[in-house]
């Protein structure tokens, strides 16, 4: 395994579970779960653990499982991704374990996934490509490395946006083009596509160990599927779930990617602080400074990750 080499500042309050029962899986794709209905719907995939050292996900799909959760129309996948990972985590480094060889999220280009690299995680993307490349909705469950307020990213499309707010929460969308290290698996195929209706979400539901985080995740699913028909009420009852309060959108005007050797912050900022002066330093890699653009600026999921290629933070306002 490649190192992070990151410390970790946080108690590790949620641990994932045994997820060893749901290796066998159904579809032929190890630890992939695909579940049709007798009524015609739309295929809806969950995948958990893209990362390894993100829990919450695996809760999730955990909880549908073992709850036995049938969809009442469509077809209804639930997919562990990076296993290999995930396997490998260890409470006393659970930074390490986010990968293997490489971030199973930068590498749904068509291209790489057709090129001669390899990797475990490409091995992985390859082996699950068919099932994201089918699904007319997907909700892949992600947590942070901070503690912030969570995150809906919706992608760039307006098809994104009304998926988010069919959902309901988290309270804050971020509209996004994500990362220059990579193509998320959000933005792969047809979710991109301006000319079809498939939409996929990417939410990021607190600090990585917080059991919040996994409380979250769960809501997330059971809005997500009864919000489309998927599934019927009674999973959104079952965790006493209210009506959420009116969601926020920001819109992202700027990924700042680390160019040179070192990128230092200004602050200990985490994500979520709207800073209300413009020109505010952020903080500066080489000779450069990143200040805010503009007045209210939310800086989006600052990183510990902070070496050549890798995004430091993203910059968003407000979009009524």
């Amino acid at each position: 395994m490649s190192s992070l080499n990151i410390p970790n500042d946080y108690p590790v309050d949620l641990v994932g579970p045994d997820i060893s029962a749901h290796a066998p899986g159904n579809t032929g794709i190890p630890y992939v779960w695909s579940f049709a209905a007798a009524e015609p719907g739309p295929h809806a995939v969950i995948t958990a653990i893209v990362h390894g050292n993100e829990p919450c996900g695996a809760v999730t799909l955990d909880w549908l499982l073992q709850r036995r959760v049938r969809p009442v129309a469509g077809r209804l996948t639930l997919a562990f991704m990076n296993v290999e990972a995930y396997r490998r985590f260890d409470a006393a480094d659970p930074n390490a374990s986010r990968w293997v060889d490489e971030d199973l999220n930068r590498v749904w280009a068509a291209d790489v996934l057709a090129s001669e690299r390899d990797s475990a995680e490409l091995c992985r993307a390859r082996e699950v490509q068919p099932v994201i490349a089918s699904a007319d909705f997907l909700l892949d469950i992600h947590s942070m490395q901070k503690p912030a307020p969570p995150v809906m990213l919706a992608g760039w499309l307006d098809k994104g946006i009304a998926l988010a707010r069919l959902v309901g929460v988290p309270e804050l969308i971020v509209v996004d083009r994500g990362h220059a290290a990579g193509f998320r698996m959000r933005d792969h195929g047809r979710f991109a596509d301006h000319g079809t209706q498939a939409a996929a979400l990417l939410i990021e539901c607190g600090q990585h160990w917080d059991r919040t985080a996994g409380d979250l995740a769960r809501q997330a699913a059971a809005r997500f599927l009864t919000g489309l028909g998927i599934a019927g009420r009674d999973l959104l009852e079952e965790l006493g779930a209210g009506t959420p309060p009116p969601q926020l959108v920001y819109e992202v005007t700027e990924a700042v990617t680390i160019t040179a050797k070192r990128f230092t912050f200004a602050e200990a900022f985490s994500g979520g602080e709207v800073i209300a002066e413009e020109g505010t330093l952020l903080g500066h890699y080489g000779d450069r400074e990143v200040r805010t653009p503009y007045p209210d600026c939310l800086p989006v999921m600052p990183s510990k990750r902070l070496w050549r290629g890798q995004t430091a933070v993203r910059l968003a306002r407000r979009r009524d």
